[in-house]
């Protein structure tokens, strides 16, 4: 099946703003569909700077390419071990990649998107001291600050 220009504005304003905010570059393939006028003119009126990655040479992408190499030789050890399939393993390894803060900025991509940690299950059951001690307002102020300070955070990763 193909996806349509429209179908790209909606999932970059329904997925990607709407959730996250405007992005300063969206990188993606030289697909029809996100290099058509319609994605584009989208884009542009939204401040947002289209990049496109040739889908021959994903290397271009170095971003990508390095996350992919950590997801793909966890997916291995994993499968070496246990012969299942991948798409059993794929979501306790992103989740793992997106919570391990990154040699490249110091920060887990999960703080670099809201701000503060994630709160992994173990913290949730038995209640880990975090929850235990910490009070809804002294988390919402918490939260308050790490959302004030994240702007500065990706300045520094980056």
């Amino acid at each position: 099946s193909s996806i349509s220009a429209e179908q790209v504005k909606i999932f970059y304003w329904k997925k990607i703003i709407c959730r996250f905010g405007l992005p300063k570059y969206i990188v993606s393939d030289n697909g029809t569909q996100f290099a058509s006028e319609k994605v584009v003119e989208f884009c542009r009126s939204k401040g947002i700077k289209n990049t496109f990655i040739s889908v021959e040479h994903p290397q271009a992408n170095g971003q990508a390419e390095s996350a992919n190499k950590v997801i793909l030789r966890a997916l291995k050890r994993r499968l070496d071990s246990k012969g299942e399939a991948w798409v059993a393993h794929i979501s306790p390894i992103l989740w793992s990649y997106h919570t391990t803060p990154q040699s490249s900025t110091g920060e887990a991509p999960f703080t670099m998107v809201y701000g503060s940690d994630a709160m992994i299950p173990v913290e949730i059951n038995p209640p880990s001291w975090r929850r235990e001690t910490t009070t809804q307002e002294e988390n919402d102020r918490a939260l308050e600050e790490n959302l004030d300070m994240i702007e500065e955070r990706r300045e520094r990763a980056h």
